[in-house]
């Protein structure tokens, strides 16, 4: 595996090595100590997240604030998403900035979003199961929510020749400089 750092301070790309043959591929997704190395600090999961979304569903941008941060590491086992990042750390040199990259079952990417992140995705081919672990339980009441197409962001969202299917909930959410941040 390797880690490459992206222009959000802590988000990280994780290229996994499948070992393939002609039966298939084998590919170890998650290793306690290999991850601490890799990731250069310990981190210690406590919820599984299996999502299920149909072709041009846009979920996100979700986060929880403290007490109950979450990190979350992301990837996809069947189909194709772009995730997307965006850094709601006020304190943070990379605040307000964005970084999407394409998760998928052929390129088995994982990535990694440290606590004061909020995370999105649009689902780009026939539907999707995307997986994620966290370092924090699920708390509703922490939950937040920051508008996808939020100018100041700027997003570069790929267009699928029709608008994205979302819940309500994130079609109305508010933008950054509304939402509750990270200080």
């Amino acid at each position: 595996m390797k880690a490459s750092p992206t222009a959000i301070d802590g988000m990280l790309v994780i290229e996994t090595a499948p070992i393939a043959d002609a039966r298939g591929w084998f590919l170890e997704s998650w290793n306690q100590p290999r991850f601490d190395a890799l990731l250069g600090l310990e981190v210690r999961f406590v919820q599984d997240n299996h999502s299920h979304s149909l072709q041009g569903v846009l979920r996100g941008l979700h986060y929880q604030v403290p007490p109950r941060a979450q990190g979350k590491l992301v990837r996809v086992l069947r189909g194709s998403v772009f995730e997307v990042a965006v850094d709601v750390r006020r304190n943070s040199n990379s605040f307000g900035r964005w970084v999407g990259v394409t998760l998928s079952q052929e390129n088995q990417r994982m990535a990694w979003h440290p606590p004061g992140l909020a995370h999105g995705f649009l689902v780009l081919g026939d539907g999707e199961d995307l997986i994620y672990k966290t370092t924090e339980h699920h708390a509703p009441a922490l939950e937040r929510c920051i508008r996808w197409d939020d100018p100041a962001i700027g997003i570069a969202w790929p267009t699928l020749g029709q608008p994205p299917l979302m819940s309500e909930r994130d079609a109305v959410a508010p933008r950054l400089a509304d939402a509750p941040c990270f200080d």
